[in-house]
């Protein structure tokens, strides 16, 4: 194996990234500054995308992707690399306001805060009984690809959302945003590296996989 200062010197030239906001803020930007401190030669542009990443885009070295559902056959390759619980949340005062919901079906009528793509949340009881329950969220009082936008509208009470345990931590901690109907799981996020094949043999492309690999579960 390489010592770190031998392999500092043979990894160089530009990393380019790109990744949803959700995803990339929060899991993908400590790898980036780790090898970076490592690797002196090393460059990386991480591309935050606040709306949906064209996983197509040549442009790029890797291309993560987050969706619920497995992604199509195509020329590049794909590799399944991380999983992400998400949760439903509302504020305090949201749920001072509205009865807190206690099953999903309570989710009809409310108003919901959800992305672009978001037509059902699905969702499975926690001690594994029972069959999975898809709810239709309707009109949604907000539709934006942005998680952040959305979570600042959890926070200010404007509904209920559903997102990734670790994006709004912080809030949760803080007591500005409460997870509700714990006893249910929704379907987690698959995340997806997409590069074109011929970027895969690259050793920069390599090594930021292989790290992500072992950092994965640190952010959790």
């Amino acid at each position: 194996m390489l010592s770190a200062q031998t392999q500092g010197r043979s990894i160089s030239g530009t990393l380019q990234l790109a990744a949803p906001y959700e995803f990339g803020a929060h899991h993908l930007s400590s790898v980036a500054a780790h090898l970076m401190a490592v690797y002196p030669e090393l460059r990386i542009i991480l591309d935050i995308k606040y709306g949906l990443v064209d996983f197509y885009d040549t442009n790029y070295d890797i291309v993560f992707s987050m969706t619920d559902r497995e992604l199509p056959n195509s020329t590049i390759v794909v590799k399944r690399v991380f999983e992400l619980d998400r949760w439903i949340f509302a504020s305090q005062k949201f749920l001072r306001h509205y009865a807190e919901p206690r099953t999903p079906e309570d989710l009809t009528g409310l108003p919901l805060l959800c992305g672009v793509d978001e037509k059902t949340w699905r969702f499975t009881p926690a001690n594994g009984e029972g069959e999975p329950l898809d709810i239709d969220v309707g009109q949604p009082r907000l539709i934006s690809a942005n998680a952040d936008f959305r979570k600042r509208a959890a926070v200010e009470s404007v509904g209920i959302f559903r997102v990734t345990s670790t994006f709004c931590k912080n809030e949760v901690d803080a007591g500005l945003l409460k997870r509700i109907l714990a006893d249910y799981e929704c379907q987690p996020l698959k995340v997806f590296a997409l590069m074109p094949t011929r970027r895969l043999t690259l050793p920069r492309v390599r090594l930021f996989l292989d790290t992500f690999a072992s950092y994965k579960y640190a952010d959790r």
